[in-house]
């Protein structure tokens, strides 16, 4: 770099060397000798989009309940409530009851699972429980062993009136089957 060497007078002081700041090109000149504003605190909240990770070596026994989403890779026991997405990691082994907004399973499930959305089950998950879901989405090589219960009636007299069953009809006389028993 040159130094810019200005002549004076031999009565005054010699002037200052003069070394010029170093250029960003994305930024303008004046912002270089000014520090940049501190970064905004992060808010917490449903609008943040936080996951909120339990890795394989975090055991919990009892209620587990949080807002966003939550990734879980280790084991929990008891249940989990939440207005979040749970997706269940691979390593993880879950014996809890689950209610949440939604849930992708790729470990194992010991317990009912209900949500208000969807229900993923990936190629290696073991579900041992009942899912009651308005979508149920189902990997080959998955496990399911419970009953599900998936989507809403057609129509609201088909779920008011659910049909008959033959122990709800009535004897045909007395020589019956049903009237001898």
């Amino acid at each position: 770099m040159f130094e810019k060497i200005i002549s004076k007078p031999q009565d005054e002081e010699p002037a200052a060397v003069e070394i010029p700041a170093p250029r960003v090109p994305s930024a303008p000149a004046a912002a270089s000798h000014n520090p940049p504003p501190p970064a905004a605190p992060r808010k917490t909240g449903a609008s943040t989009g936080q996951r909120n990770v339990l890795l394989p070596d975090v055991e919990i026994n009892g209620k587990v309940s949080f807002q966003n989403d939550l990734i879980v890779d280790g084991k929990i026991e008891g249940e989990i409530v939440s207005d979040g997405s749970l997706t269940i990691g691979e390593n993880a082994k879950i014996k809890a009851e689950i209610h949440t907004r939604s849930v992708i399973v790729y470990g194992k499930v010991h317990g009912n699972i209900t949500v208000t959305e969807r229900v993923e089950l990936r190629k290696d998950a073991e579900l041992i429980g009942d899912v009651k879901a308005a979508v149920l989405v189902m990997e080959a090589g998955a496990v399911f062993v419970g009953s599900s219960t998936v989507g809403a009636p057609a129509s609201k007299s088909a779920a008011a009136s659910p049909p008959k069953k033959a122990a709800d009809k009535k004897p045909a006389g007395p020589g019956s089957l049903a009237a001898a028993s």
